[in-house]
C-alpha cells in the first residue's frame, strides 16, 4: 500500500507542475475519496507520498487507501478554493467528510429581502427566506478568511444588532472606527446606501467585478468633486483592495459568465479531451475523456466528442469554446441547441478571456494525457505490459498471443448455452467469438456443460472456425472450473500444449485474482493497489472475465426471448400447428411475425382475416 512509506508515484510526481491547483485522491475502485487544494501541487502531493507522509491519523488512513490521483492546474489560489469547493460538493469524498466539521459545508447567506441586509454563515439554505441569496458551499476555515479579507472592500456590520430597531441605542463598535464597517447602527448611513454595499458584495460573489469597479470609481470621483476628501479616500482604499484581489484572481471571467471550454491534446496513440465548466464567472468543475487516436482529423474527433458527450450532459451552456473551426459548425450548433432547448454557439476565441480559458483547458488536457501515458503507457504499450506480466506471473514460456475464455449461462433448464471469447494480442477478437447451445446435459450442471463446450470446441480443431489453438485458457471460475477444463484437455491429449488458469471473483462478484492447478494463487486486486504496472494486468483480466460473461448471457437471453415468442404463438386461439408452420414459412421468424400488420399477416397461407387480427392483437396489446 502507498501508506507503508514506499511510494509508487515517484516518476509521476516529478512531472507534476508547481502551479496552484486542486487534486483528487482515488481508491482502487476509481472512486474519489479526497479532494484538496494547493498553492504548489508538486510539493503538496509529495508531502503525501514521500517516505514520511505528513498528517494526522485520519490523513494517514486516507493515504493508505489511495490507488491513484489526478489534479487540475488553475491560475490562482482563489480559483483553487472555488474549484475545490465545487468538487467536494459534487463527489462528497469520504475523507473530506471525516476531516471537516460534522455540521456540513457552510454557505454565505445575504438577506437581501431585509431593509438592512445581513451577511451570515449558514449550513443549509432556508427555503422560507424568500429573497435571500446563497453562495457556496465553502470550507469553514477558508470561508472565514475570505470574509475577513472582503471586509476591506465591503465594510459591512458583523455585530448582533437588529436594524432598524437598534439604531442609535449603543455606541458604534471598533470595526466602525477602523473602517471595516460603515456603521449603519449609528443612523448616519441611509438604508439605501448600506444596501448598495451589500449589493456590491453579491456582485462580487457572482464574479461581476467590472461593475463594482466602475461604481467605486464614480463614487470616489463624486466625493472628490464635492471636496469630501475623507470619503473619497474611503472609496480609494476599497478600490485598491478590490484590485489587489483581482490581480491574483485569474479565474474571474466577468463578461462571459456561462460557457464550457473544450481543450484537447493528442500523443502516443491517445487523445484527451478536457472540459472546463465556467458558471457565474468562475470555473466550477472539469471533466476528462480519453479516446483512442486512430489518425482521424482533429476536426472529426472534436465533432464526435461534442455529439457524443452533450446528449447526456446535465446542462449545456449558451457558448462552447473550441480550439478549431468545424466545417459543419452550423449543423453541430443546431443539434446542441435542440438538445439544450436554447441557442448554443461554438466559438473559437483568438484573444481575451475566452482564449485564456481555452488555453487553460488545453493545458489541463495535456497534463491529463501525460499522466495517463506515464501511468499505463500508450494503448499498445499498456497491452504489451499486461501480457508480459501475465506470462511472468503464470510462468509461461512466452507471451500468450491468443487467450480464450469460456462461460456457461445457465438460468434454468431451458436455453442453456456456453460462450467462447477470444483475445488476440490482448484485445477482443470478436470475429473469433463462438456460441454453443448445450445439447447433452440435463439440469443445471455447469461443470458438465463446460466439458461439453470444451469437447466440441477442441474436437473440431480441423474446422476452419476452430483451427487456431489458444496459448492460454482463462476459466471463468476457481479450481473447480480449472479442473473440469483440464480433464477435457487431458482426454484430448493436449493438456501440455495449452496453459490454463482460473479467474477468481470476490464476494461482490468482482474480478479478484488468478489460480492454477499447481496451487499458485495471484491476488491481482491487491497487487494493483501497490504497483501501477500490475494495474494494467488487473484491467486485462477483468476485461476478459466481464466480456465472456456478457457474451454468454446475451446469447442466453436471445434464446430465451425466441423461445418465449415461439411459445407465445402457440397460445393464440385458432392458431394450430399447420397455421404456425405457414406463418414461419411466410415470414421466416417469430420477430417478423410480431412486427407484421394485419394485412401482411392475412397474406400468409391458411391465415384468415380473423386469424390475422387475433395474431396482431396478441403481439400489440
Amino acid at each position: 500500500m502507498i501508506g507503508d512509506g514506499t511510494s509508487t508515484f515517484d516518476a509521476r510526481l516529478d512531472i507534476v507542475p508547481t502551479d496552484p491547483g486542486v487534486y483528487l485522491m482515488k481508491d482502487a475502485s476509481d472512486s474519489v475519496i479526497y479532494v484538496g487544494k494547493a498553492k504548489n501541487l508538486r510539493n503538496r502531493l509529495r508531502s503525501y507520498f514521500g517516505k514520511n507522509p505528513q498528517g494526522n491519523a485520519k490523513v494517514l488512513a486516507m493515504i493508505s487507501h489511495v490507488a491513484d490521483f489526478e489534479y487540475v492546474v488553475v491560475g490562482s489560489e482563489l480559483e483553487a478554493l472555488l474549484l475545490e469547493c465545487n468538487l467536494i460538493k459534487r463527489y462528497q469524498p469520504h475523507y473530506n467528510i471525516l476531516l471537516r466539521d460534522d455540521k456540513g459545508f457552510p454557505y454565505v447567506c445575504i438577506t437581501m429581502q431585509e431593509e438592512y441586509p445581513r451577511i451570515m454563515k449558514v449550513f443549509r439554505p432556508d427555503k422560507n427566506m424568500v429573497g435571500a441569496k446563497y453562495y457556496g458551499p465553502y470550507l469553514g476555515g477558508d470561508l472565514y478568511r475570505a470574509l475577513q479579507a472582503l471586509r476591506d472592500i465591503f465594510p459591512t456590520k458583523t455585530c448582533r444588532k437588529v436594524l432598524p430597531r437598534d439604531i442609535g441605542k449603543e455606541r458604534a463598535c471598533l470595526n466602525y472606527h477602523i473602517g471595516r464597517c460603515v456603521g449603519p447602527c449609528r443612523g448616519d448611513v441611509p438604508a439605501a446606501e448600506y444596501r448598495k454595499v451589500m449589493e456590491d458584495m453579491c456582485r462580487f460573489f457572482e464574479g461581476k467585478y467590472d461593475g463594482i469597479l466602475r461604481d467605486l470609481e464614480a463614487q470616489m470621483q463624486e466625493a472628490s468633486e464635492a471636496l469630501d476628501f475623507e470619503r473619497a479616500a474611503i472609496y480609494r482604499d476599497r478600490l485598491q483592495a478590490l484590485r489587489a484581489v483581482m490581480a491574483n484572481q485569474n479565474v474571474s471571467f466577468p463578461r462571459e459568465s456561462d460557457r464550457d471550454a473544450v481543450g484537447f491534446f493528442r500523443d502516443a496513440g491517445e487523445m484527451c479531451f478536457r472540459k472546463l465548466e465556467l458558471r457565474g464567472g468562475r470555473i466550477i468543475g472539469s471533466s476528462t475523456y480519453f479516446l483512442k487516436d486512430e489518425g482521424e482529423s482533429e476536426e472529426s474527433l472534436l465533432e464526435a466528442f461534442l455529439m457524443q458527450y452533450y446528449p447526456t450532459a446535465a446542462e449545456i451552456p449558451k457558448e462552447v469554446l473550441v480550439a478549431i473551426e468545424l466545417e459543419d459548425k452550423e449543423s453541430v450548433e443546431q443539434a446542441l441547441s435542440d438538445m439544450a432547448g436554447h441557442k448554443v454557439s461554438l466559438h473559437v476565441p483568438s484573444r481575451g478571456d475566452g482564449a485564456r480559458l481555452l488555453e487553460l483547458a488545453n493545458a489541463n488536457a495535456k497534463e491529463a494525457l501525460r499522466r495517463r501515458i506515464l501511468r499505463v503507457g500508450s494503448s499498445n504499450q499498456s497491452v504489451e505490459t499486461a501480457l508480459r506480466l501475465l506470462a511472468s506471473k503464470l510462468n509461461l514460456p512466452e507471451v500468450p498471443q491468443r487467450i480464450e475464455s469460456y462461460d456457461i449461462s445457465n438460468l434454468g433448464n431451458d436455453d442453456r448455452c456456453g460462450g467462447m471469447v477470444v483475445f488476440t494480442d490482448g484485445r477482443p477478437d470478436k470475429s473469433a467469438y463462438r456460441l454453443f447451445k448445450i445439447k447433452t446435459v440435463e439440469g443445471q450442471d455447469d461443470y458438465a456443460s463446460m466439458r461439453e463446450v470444451l469437447t466440441r470446441r477442441f474436437s473440431h480443431s480441423g474446422d476452419e472456425k476452430f483451427a487456431k489453438m489458444p496459448d492460454l485458457i482463462l476459466a471463468d471460475g476457481g479450481l473447480g472450473q480449472v479442473n473440469a477444463i483440464y480433464e477435457v484437455l487431458e482426454d484430448l491429449g493436449i493438456q501440455d500444449k495449452i496453459a490454463l488458469a482460473g479467474m477468481v471473483k470476490d464476494r461482490r462478484h468482482r474480478t479478484h485474482g488468478l489460480v492454477t492447478r499447481d496451487g499458485l494463487s495471484i491476488d491481482l486486486a491487491e497487487d494493483a493497489r501497490e504497483d501501477e504496472e500490475m494495474m494494467v494486468l488487473f484491467r486485462l483480466v477483468t476485461a476478459v472475465q466481464n466480456e465472456v460473461h456478457r457474451f454468454a448471457i446475451t446469447y442466453q437471453r436471445k434464446l430465451s426471448k425466441k423461445r418465449n415468442l415461439t411459445y407465445s404463438l402457440e397460445t393464440i386461439p385458432g392458431i394450430g400447428t399447420a397455421k404456425r408452420k405457414s406463418l414461419m414459412k411466410h415470414f421466416g421468424s417469430i420477430k417478423a411475425i410480431s412486427q407484421a400488420d394485419v394485412e401482411s399477416l392475412s397474406q400468409a397461407e391458411r391465415i384468415t382475416q380473423k386469424d390475422a387480427e387475433a395474431i396482431y392483437k396478441h403481439f400489440h396489446e
